[in-house]
């Protein structure tokens, strides 16, 4: 069972803004040495570990990148895609992907991707 899902960010306070958008909460804060660090989770029963860099790099462009292996994106688990990208979007969040709906095997998804504040690709996913 996968227990959270670790982000390195420039500004924990940006990112931590961003998440709570899609209804992640702030569950707990802690500093590992002299790193901002915090637990969020959502109702949907996701976990997110944000740890802040004391002297952060840019993230590589991996979604423009058709030869990179390794972390493609995280996808978070949605009511209604349409609605939180209406939140993203009044706070000028980058659209990677509109809205579409995807057939998974027996079950449907609308998905959508947008660029967090690290510039990381993340999917937002509701099932139909």
């Amino acid at each position: 069972m996968l227990h959270h899902v670790s982000i390195r960010t420039a500004d924990i306070f940006r990112s931590i803004a961003f998440y709570e958008r899609l209804e992640f909460v702030v569950h707990q804060r802690f500093q590992t040495g002299e790193t901002l660090a915090c637990w969020m989770e959502s109702e949907q029963g996701g976990r997110i570990e944000l740890i802040q860099m004391l002297e952060p790099k840019p993230a590589p462009e991996i979604w423009l990148d058709e030869h990179y292996t390794g972390y493609y994106h995280l996808s978070l688990l949605v009511p209604n895609v349409e609605e939180s990208l209406k939140t993203l979007k009044n706070h000028e969040v980058p659209i990677l992907l509109e809205p579409i709906e995807q057939q998974i095997g027996p079950e449907r998804y609308r998905v959508a991707f947008v660029l967090d504040p690290d510039r990381l690709p993340i999917e937002l996913i509701e099932k139909l």
